[in-house]
């Protein structure tokens, strides 16, 4: 198999140029082609052309791995190596100009992830990681902050496409605020946990990641020491996504069960798929 520096600097060609097709169809009028999972779970041409970049690029380099891509049919493969796409993480972002959206690539064998790319099209920042190499953003390390106490936490997070999720989200982040600094909701998970990586957050917690949206930016920030865990020592999961420094993480999990994330009413959440 490929080495894992192999992957990634395949993993960041291919992020780069998907991130120079957005950046390009953001100049344009954007046009929404359909939903998802709900009517603001919006899908634009653009994330389709991208994904489809993504997808002939990776083909062609190494037409035996799989891929599971957001906007697309997963295909298996027979080299071990499976990538995990997210086109255009913050879709909703990109709709409206907001300038907080990424493309997110990873590549993945049997033991999890091995490389990592989060490319920020609009800022041109690159974060990359290879399983027990670091993280980098540009070709220099990070590292998360050091914040130990709770109270003085700024903690990103983001909300549901289903109403019925954001509503009830919006009961446990409002008990949480006043237990820490304070909240940010930018719209992209994959940049989220890199910003946990190299310290512009403390930590972040949210429901509903989905595979894509969570694999490269897991391990990015794995890999200088953040814990990234669910509920209760869970692993990670559409259910929840916690992530903080280690010094920060048990005491920040515990102000989330006294907010209450813990108590998840929905008999249907996460959905079936």
């Amino acid at each position: 198999m490929t080495s894992p520096g192999d992957l990634l600097r395949l993993a960041e060609e291919t992020a780069l140029a998907a991130g120079r097709l957005v950046l390009e169809g953001a100049q344009g009028r954007v046009e929404v082609t359909g939903t998802k999972s709900s009517p603001t779970d919006v899908v634009t041409s653009v994330d389709l052309a991208s994904e489809r970049l993504i997808r002939e690029k990776i083909a062609t380099a190494r037409p035996g791995d799989g891929f599971v891509g957001e906007e697309g049919d997963d295909r298996g493969g027979s080299s071990g190596v499976t990538w995990v796409a997210d086109p255009i993480d913050g879709t909703v972002n990109f709709l409206y100009g907001i300038r907080q959206y990424s493309v997110s690539l990873a590549a993945r064998d049997t033991d999890g992830v091995v490389a990592a790319v989060v490319h920020d099209p609009s800022s041109a920042e690159t974060f990359t990681a290879t399983r027990g190499g670091g993280a980098w953003l540009d070709g220099r390390r990070v590292q998360p902050s050091g914040c130990v106490d709770p109270t003085r936490a700024l903690v990103g997070t983001g909300y549901h496409y289903r109403a019925d999720v954001r509503a009830r989200q919006a009961v446990e982040t409002g008990r949480l605020v006043p237990r820490i600094r304070d909240i940010r909701r930018m719209g992209s998970a994959a940049l989220d946990l890199c910003y946990v990586a190299c310290g512009r957050y403390d930590a972040y917690v949210e429901r509903g990641l989905r595979p894509w949206d969570l694999a490269a930016g897991q391990l990015i920030a794995r890999e200088v020491g953040v814990r990234v865990e669910g509920m209760n020592g869970s692993d990670p999961s559409e259910l929840l996504v916690l992530a903080a420094p280690e010094a920060l993480f048990e005491g920040l999990h515990r102000e989330l069960v006294n907010a209450g994330f813990g108590d998840w009413p929905l008999p249907d959440w996460p959905p079936q798929r």
